[in-house]
């Protein structure tokens, strides 16, 4: 009886593991655009090269725009899915 409780536990362990991994691998599915230039299922930090900027999310994802380079600085707007914002200040941009 003990070992069929190790058995189950070690199985359930595993699955619970493999549900897991594929997750920390996440990137946004859909096309971020950062004046006018496509970024296809996106992740991590995008610089913005020209103001004023606009960002369209058509991801699954929410894009923080951060108020200086390389995401650091205070989040100026939250873009959610289906979203464009305007800015004059932003620097960079990060998908969730």
């Amino acid at each position: 009886m003990r070992s069929l409780a190790t058995t189950l536990g070690t199985i359930a362990a595993a699955a619970m593991l493999t549900l897991a991994v594929p997750s920390s691998a996440y990137a946004a599915e859909g096309v971020l655009s950062i004046n006018g230039a496509d970024y296809v299922d996106p992740s991590g930090c995008y610089g913005v090269d020209w103001f004023p900027t606009s960002v369209t999310n058509n991801t699954d994802a929410i894009a923080e725009v951060h108020s200086g380079p390389d995401c650091t600085g205070q989040v100026e707007w939250l873009v959610y899915p289906g979203e464009t914002y305007y800015t004059e200040t932003a620097q960079s941009v990060f998908v969730l």
